[in-house]
């Protein structure tokens, strides 16, 4: 439950995504989105961008038509901000940008580790590209990039995490990214030895000998689906099969807006986790607090 079902129409979608509205206030509507739901894609495909004109029509909004201000990427679940106002759209676009620039956290995920961070909390940096590996973008680190680098696309990313429960080898850990990057906080976690739960793109990364997790190289690493250990299959209770089809359990639970004047307080919008995240921690014994 909470996944989105395969071959949907576009009706069922928009259907799906209007029961997924979780707050409306003026221009705004903020989404609850399934994981596995693209923003956008290729022409033809069936993405949140290629149902906004629809979905407008059945919120009622007529000739105001939605545009996307913010949204969690494909794989990932939780909040999607949309706005029928393109004045209103820029402003929160400014203020993202400008919160960035600034170091300060907007967006807030919820993800469940396979393997427990070493710290409780900090921050994780690493310098990103995409690479077309085997047919396939991946994002990959780069060790001390040049200057080049960097002007070929490398970029220097930032996030900051903290553990919030533990338990059965597993964390529930909050990701606050402070820049964006496809697959940011996957590879981010991965560099921690500890890749999020159902991530069957980047988990391969992490290696174990003798019960000590390494790194290997990405660039020669394909992806594969992620191998859970017997004991942790026990506890939720899942067959190897079942596993290889677990969904990647991060969610963008929250979102920070500013408030209508200067100094308001920041306005907080919330997405509850999907109910395959919820039973994934009850198996683990973790708490959202």
């Amino acid at each position: 439950p909470g996944l989105l079902p395969k071959n949907l129409s576009r009706e069922e979608l928009v259907d799906a995504l209007r029961a997924a509205v979780v707050d409306r206030k003026g221009p705004l509507v903020t989404l609850n989105k399934p994981q596995g739901l693209p923003v956008t894609g290729k022409s033809g495909e069936l993405t949140l961008l290629s149902v906004l004109p629809e979905l407008s029509q059945s919120l009622g909004l007529g000739e105001q038509e939605l545009q996307v201000v913010r949204a969690s990427g494909k794989e990932s679940s939780g909040l999607v901000l949309l706005s029928s106002c393109p004045q209103t759209a820029s402003r929160l676009q400014k203020f993202f940008t400008h919160s960035q620039r600034a170091q300060r956290p907007t967006a807030t995920y919820c993800a469940v580790t396979n393997g427990i961070p070493t710290a409780s909390e900090g921050k994780i940096q690493a310098a990103l590209k995409l690479e077309h590996i085997d047919g396939v973008n991946l994002t990959v680190p780069v060790k001390a990039p040049s200057r080049k680098d960097i002007l070929q696309g490398v970029k220097k990313t930032l996030s900051h995490f903290r553990v919030v429960a533990t338990g059965s080898g597993c964390a529930l850990v909050q990701l606050q990214p402070l820049t964006v990057f496809s697959s940011q906080l996957q590879v981010h976690m991965v560099l921690q030895l500890c890749p999020v739960l159902g991530d069957h793109t980047y988990s391969a990364h992490v290696g174990t000998v003798l019960g000590q997790r390494f790194l290997l190289p990405a660039e020669s690493t394909k992806p594969q689906r992620q191998v859970l250990d017997e004991a942790l299959l026990r506890r939720l209770h899942l067959t190897p099969s079942q596993a290889a089809q677990l969904p990647l359990h991060l969610h963008l639970h929250r979102l920070l807006l500013p408030g209508t004047r200067a100094r308001d307080t920041p306005i907080e919008l919330l997405a509850p986790l999907p109910p395959y995240f919820s039973r994934t921690l009850q198996c683990l014994g973790l708490r959202l607090q």
